[in-house]
């Protein structure tokens, strides 16, 4: 019989439910479910149905981040294939025109944690817990650093990838790393929630103001405005700015020009 694929979607109203469907394997980012993640990920991108997406996982464990078996067995090329193919995956999660929330319910570690850091926005449940642990078998978390840094600034993130201590969904929240914690039955309602709020937005406004914020994040001040400033130019001229401000002005609600 064959093997159900390692990430699942569902559509339901404008929203791309996206599962880690390897509960067995800890939801391990095996090259499997990182090209699943991939392949699904570019698919949302080019339908205009799906707006909003939502990536949860299967089973207890959020993900356990890399497959330590699959990383045992590797040489120099299949880790460096491995590796790159993660990137990728994180960095298609940042560069998709539309919004990405995780709904963590239980542990996000290494890169698995890197993939919620990744993530737009964060709801976890309260027994949601976090960690970059490498440092305890001897191979150091530096990609999840990457995305954990951008999230939770230098300070925390090195706290956690010198002691690779687990910290709670509260402490993630206090962090920056979690915009919402919630009770484990209230999760998957409030994680619904703010997926529907964002969907009464225009999905050309939030693509464009989406790009625009990851690509002035590293610039220093006068750089980050120098590029806001015509992105707001452009936006202020682009007919759905033209239709909201119309809409509030009459006060009704705004008809978007995609819709």
């Amino acid at each position: 019989m064959s093997q159900p694929p390692p990430v699942r979607c569902e559509l339901v109203d404008g929203i791309a439910i996206l599962t880690l469907d390897r509960p067995a394997k800890r939801n391990a980012l095996s090259s499997e479910v990182l090209q699943g993640l991939k392949d699904q990920l570019e698919r949302i991108a080019r339908d205009p149905q799906a707006r909003v997406v939502i990536l949860r996982a299967a089973g207890p464990v959020f993900s356990a981040g890399h497959d330590l078996g699959e990383l045992e067995a590797s040489g120099e090329a299949e880790l460096r294939s491995l590796f790159a193919l993660c990137t990728q995956v994180m960095e298609a999660i940042r560069l998709l025109p539309k919004p990405v929330i995780a709904q963590v319910h239980g542990l996000a570690t290494a890169a698995g944690c890197q993939l919620v850091a990744s993530c737009d926005l964060v709801v976890a449940s309260e027994q949601a817990s976090f960690a970059t642990p490498g440092v305890k078998i001897g191979l150091f978390c530096t990609t999840p650093g990457v995305a954990l840094a951008r999230a939770v600034g230098s300070k925390k993130a090195l706290e956690m990838l010198f002691t690779g201590t687990p910290i709670s969904a509260q402490e993630a929240e206090r962090a920056g790393l979690v915009n919402q914690v919630v009770p484990q039955e209230q999760l998957e309602v409030a994680t619904l929630d703010l997926a529907r709020r964002i969907l009464t937005a225009s999905s050309r406004v939030l693509a464009a103001g989406k790009r625009a914020f990851h690509a002035q994040l590293p610039l220093d001040r006068p750089a980050a405005y120098a590029l806001a400033e015509p992105a707001m130019v452009e936006g202020a001229l682009a007919p759905e700015a033209r239709e909201g401000i119309r809409a509030f002005l009459e006060k009704r609600p705004p008809r978007w020009p995609e819709r």
